[in-house]
């Protein structure tokens, strides 16, 4: 990859043109990093979604690193040993987020939009075992809230 194009995929993502899919270009993104994680099909708030599964540290410490497209109704399933307040941030992240934060019993505590390359944490609001991050504003634009059900969910990630 020349070594324009990356400037030119970060001004395209900053002005949100995120329809674009620019993965192919890209491959497996900067230097390779990003990751390929098996997926999951789980329904949020009875909307159907297709999610990669993080549950290694490794897996949920690189997340959504280093991609620059979402496909629709594609996200990333974080999946944890114990429920507890989680917090995450966006180093590394090109793509705008929104977060769902889901307890034990599958219900949606809270959600947070996320901006790319943000640094703050954003943080549960109450245990979480789960986290499923989306394109950002797939949440508001479904009318999925706080207390929505995720069912399909897979067990607790092993310690």
């Amino acid at each position: 990859m020349k070594p324009t194009t990356v400037p030119l995929i970060r001004a395209i993502v900053a002005a949100g043109v995120i329809g674009v899919s620019v993965a192919p270009v890209l491959g497996q993104g900067i230097a390779g990093q990003a990751q390929t994680l098996p997926t999951i099909r789980i329904g949020v708030g009875g909307h159907a979604v297709t999610a990669e599964v993080a549950k290694t540290p490794a897996e949920r410490q690189t997340g959504l690193m280093y991609r620059f497209s979402l496909a629709p109704d594609r996200g990333m399933l974080f999946v944890f040993a114990e429920s507890e307040a989680r917090g995450f941030w966006m180093k590394n992240t090109y793509i705008p987020l929104s977060i769902a934060f889901i307890d034990a019993g599958g219900r949606i505590a809270n959600i947070e939009d996320m901006a790319p390359h943000d640094e703050a944490t954003h943080q549960s609001r109450g245990p979480a075992l789960y986290a499923l991050e989306m394109r950002k504003g797939w949440f508001a634009e479904r009318g999925i809230a706080a207390g929505a059900r995720v069912t399909g969910l897979p067990p607790a990630a092993a310690r």
